[in-house]
């Protein structure tokens, strides 16, 4: 298992860099697909993967990227109601079919995969994007590695002991932290061989990128895993073996690409 799922994460690690790389048609093809995916994973927690309530999903979904490749205004309010109401005339044409948790469960599963995944796609359109996209992963991943340790060294205080009791304070602390150190580290690199270009400082700058982007992580994760004991599944999927699902490997990617578009955007 451990070798299967070592293997699974440097291709990860490769197909990551390689989109990131070259941008452009790949980057936005990556994205789609793991959205496209990701979204057929979460409604099929919710049992809804082949229902009409899916489908329209998918359309929307569907709809949205192609606002995002034009690179025009992307409605997404509109977009958001749009889907609400459609959902609202399947509940109502074909009621008793679907509950109301189920218009929600088809709301929910395109704010949080599909909108909030593409900002991956949206920080590479901005100036300096590969490297700020590059510290969307650093900064979840660092988090997850460095809060591992800590915890490890010296968690004594259970940050939620029911829903994931092997997490501490003292690692959720230490990851925070750690994020931070790396992603000043990241920045100086970055500023030093011209990879990023800022009148600001970018090692301040990522720091605090990483910080915060460090503790919305960690909600993330922790948010992935509520949902999954809440309908008692193990995983997501098993597309990435030795990892499980696409929501299982970005879970804290997810949430934490909105955060660092919306800070990059104003501290840059």
């Amino acid at each position: 298992m451990f070798v299967t799922r070592l293997i699974s994460g440097i291709v990860l690690v490769i197909i990551a860099a390689a989109s990131i790389v070259l941008g452009g048609n790949v980057m936005f093809g990556v994205v789609a697909a793991i959205s496209f995916i990701g979204l057929f994973e979460i409604y099929r927690v919710f049992k809804l993967e082949k229902t009409i309530l899916a489908i329209l999903g998918y359309l929307f979904t569907a709809a949205y990227y192609a606002l995002l490749y034009v690179g025009g205004k992307v409605y997404v309010p509109e977009l958001l109601i749009g889907l609400l109401i459609c959902l609202m005339t399947v509940y109502v044409f074909d009621y008793p079919k679907y509950r109301t948790e189920d218009i929600m469960a088809g709301l929910f599963g395109m704010v949080y995969v599909v909108f909030m995944l593409s900002y991956l796609y949206q920080i590479r359109c901005l100036p300096n994007g590969a490297y700020l996209t590059g510290l969307v992963f650093f900064c979840a991943w660092g988090c997850d590695t460095c809060a591992y340790v800590f915890g490890m060294l010296c968690g004594k205080h259970k940050m939620a002991p029911v829903l994931s009791p092997k997490k501490s304070v003292e690692g959720g602390i230490g990851g925070i932290f750690g994020a931070a150190v790396l992603g000043a580290a990241y920045g100086a690199v970055g500023a030093h061989y011209g990879l990023v270009v800022s009148e600001h400082n970018v090692a301040l700058i990522f720091a605090v990128c990483c910080a915060v982007g460090a503790v919305i992580s960690q909600i993330g994760d922790l948010s992935a895993s509520a949902i999954k004991r809440n309908h008692d599944i193990k995983d997501y999927g098993n597309l990435i073996p030795g990892h499980g699902g696409i929501l299982d490997r970005f879970d804290s990617i997810i949430i934490t690409a909105p955060i660092i578009f919306t800070l990059a955007s104003w501290m840059m």
